[in-house]
């Protein structure tokens, strides 16, 4: 009979606690520092230079398929895989290469469209967002508008693929907004897949 009620009270626990989390959950270490200044330039992102004092070398410039600019007097400048500092620093050389004595140059990016982030299954918006800097899972599903009522919230996917290889992550996402385990920071590129719930 005691053993019975021992067994009782574990089922009786069991069906109380939360369902376990897949081991295909895998928890990413995040350097959120090392993630901003990694962002960098790519086909598509737009981005405004200024040259103290050279209004007209100054202006709005679109980064094209082969990671260049058309620059005044310099002609093509690479800037592809560059941070925007590092984009001024190649831009200063140039001019200062038989042009300008020492030029002050800064970039402003104003679209950063080769950084994206994909949202897919059951969202309100599902589409495509380009991301400025850091960004998390749940400000990810809010950006599409949010779960819908189908929507399986503990099992959300995110596909990223690094140097080849691609990886699917569970990602509790219910569970990290109501504060019981850590937020997912997602990497320019990630799908995030909000599977449907079984009825």
């Amino acid at each position: 009979m005691q053993r019975s009620l021992v067994m009782l009270f574990l089922v009786f626990l069991g069906f109380g606690c939360s369902p376990p989390i897949s081991d295909d959950y895998i928890k990413i270490p995040v350097d959120t520092k090392r993630l901003r200044n990694s962002i960098t330039l790519g086909t598509g992102d737009v981005f405004e230079v200024r040259v103290y004092g050279e209004k007209d070398l100054s202006g709005i410039f679109r980064v094209s398929g082969e990671g260049t600019i058309q620059y005044p007097l310099v002609g093509d400048v690479s800037v592809q895989n560059l941070s925007p500092s590092q984009a001024a620093l190649a831009i200063q050389k140039k001019l200062k290469d038989g042009y300008l004595r020492n030029p002050y140059v800064t970039v402003v990016v104003k679209e950063y469209n080769s950084k994206k982030v994909f949202v897919l299954g059951q969202v309100a918006k599902p589409g495509t967002f380009p991301i400025e800097g850091d960004i998390n899972i749940v400000q990810a599903i809010t950006l599409s508008g949010g779960f819908t009522q189908l929507a399986r919230k503990n099992s959300v996917i995110v596909t990223r693929v690094e140097e080849g290889v691609e990886t699917r992550i569970q990602v509790p996402v219910e569970r990290i907004s109501e504060g019981l385990s850590p937020n997912f920071q997602l990497k320019p590129g990630d799908i995030v897949y909000v599977p449907e719930r079984v009825l």
